[in-house]
């Protein structure tokens, strides 16, 4: 069998790592820049902190932020328009999962205007080129969005989210600086950072798991539980850890996929607008149980690499036990419900055949169906 690892091409981590976007930029020959950013960081003056450095650098760019939580195809067809207007020759995506998301899609359809419908580039799609130059610089530790080859798009009309696997979007320079992520707020700090530990403990667990993969995905999981507590502080140190970790798990998962409790998530996300951080920490734990089974010695792994002592006196169940356990109590202690008000048994059929549809479900470790997940779902309520 033959495994492949995809990673930028060059990635900056540590604090004041922002202040190479503009050597990079100089150093790549672009013109100007089509920076994506959402309109609560514009207000917060977070963007402003990356476009600063292209005014002192004498940088041309053109903001964009027609972009939601969860990004729809009207944002992508959006910001399409706009970059042709703009003459842009790169994109600076600032933001979390949802600028970066938009960035590559409307990258990806600039450079591939054959797939201009953003609903043909569900699954894998076949674009030939890769997209427009994207410097991503995350202001969130969880989606890992920066190192992945991976993005989602909202279906307003259809109440879905499609998942978009597509190796030519990966961004060229990821910019993972901690200084950027410090203005997140303590709700917004505990989903993303619940995001990254589910991207770990899925991309450890998957069908597609490797030797290389599994190392990234034990030491994000190491890193994010020794974490995610002091991000939520807005402690440095956490913030510094959170923002290794998750980009330490982008690095794995996206070369692996995912499993149900992404594919779940991306479906309370579409119908209810769930925050996909949130989603994933309800559904972890009870997608973790629901798959013990089909993974061999890997929650006592994941069970040490979260601090539990004594893991190797423990019998398989004690540690499968002490694994999804400790998963919900860094849930619970960081703020997370565990039960979703809005989940109501007549959405329960749609819920289900959305999640078995979605391109994270086929990764998971034990195949499943659509009356097994809509018992999951139950779970929830």
């Amino acid at each position: 069998m033959v495994n492949r690892i995809m990673l930028n091409e060059t990635s900056y981590h540590g604090a004041g790592a922002i202040a190479e976007i503009a050597n990079e930029a100089k150093a790549h020959g672009f013109q100007k820049a089509f920076v994506c950013s959402d309109p609560d960081l514009i207000e917060f003056k977070v963007t402003s902190k990356v476009t600063d450095i292209l005014d002192e650098a004498g940088l041309a760019y053109e903001i964009y932020s027609d972009i939601k939580a969860n990004p729809t195809i009207e944002n992508v067809q959006n910001g399409v328009s706009a970059f042709k207007a703009s003459k842009a020759d790169y994109i600076v995506a600032i933001g979390g999962g949802s600028s970066m998301d938009t960035a590559k899609a409307i990258g990806i359809i600039i450079a591939n205007p054959e797939f201009e419908d953003v609903r043909s580039l569900e699954g894998v799609a076949p674009t030939k080129k890769p997209c427009v130059p994207i410097i991503a610089v995350p202001t969130t530790a969880g989606t890992a969005a920066e190192v992945t080859i991976n993005y989602v798009i909202t279906d307003v009309e259809r109440k879905r989210k499609f998942v978009c696997v597509d190796p030519h979007d990966m961004p060229i320079i990821a910019i993972v600086d901690p200084d950027m992520m410090a203005s997140m707020p303590k709700g917004l700090t505990a989903s993303t950072g619940m995001d990254a530990l589910t991207h770990a403990i899925e991309g450890y667990t998957t069908k597609g798991a490797w030797e290389m993969t599994d190392m990234f995905h034990l030491k994000a999981i190491e890193i994010i539980s020794k974490s995610l507590q002091g991000a939520v502080d807005n402690t440095k140190e956490g913030r510094e850890g959170m923002a290794l970790g998750q980009y330490i798990a982008g690095m794995g998962f996206s070369n692996v996929g995912l499993g149900i409790a992404h594919s779940m998530a991306h479906t309370l996300g579409a119908v209810y607008d769930t925050p996909h951080g949130v989603a994933c920490a309800m559904m972890l734990p009870i997608v973790m149980e629901y798959n013990q089974e089909c993974t061999g010695e890997k929650y006592r792994e994941i069970a040490r690499a979260m601090g539990v002592a004594n893991v190797d006196s423990m019998s398989v169940e004690e540690y499968r036990k002490a694994a999804v356990d400790a998963v919900r109590k860094l849930s619970e202690d960081v703020g997370i419900p565990s039960k979703l008000e809005a989940l109501k048994e007549s959405d329960l059929d749609f819920l289900a055949e959305s999640a078995f549809a979605d391109a994270c479900a086929p990764g998971n470790p034990k195949d499943t169906n659509v009356e097994d997940l809509k018992d999951l779902f139950r779970k929830l309520m």
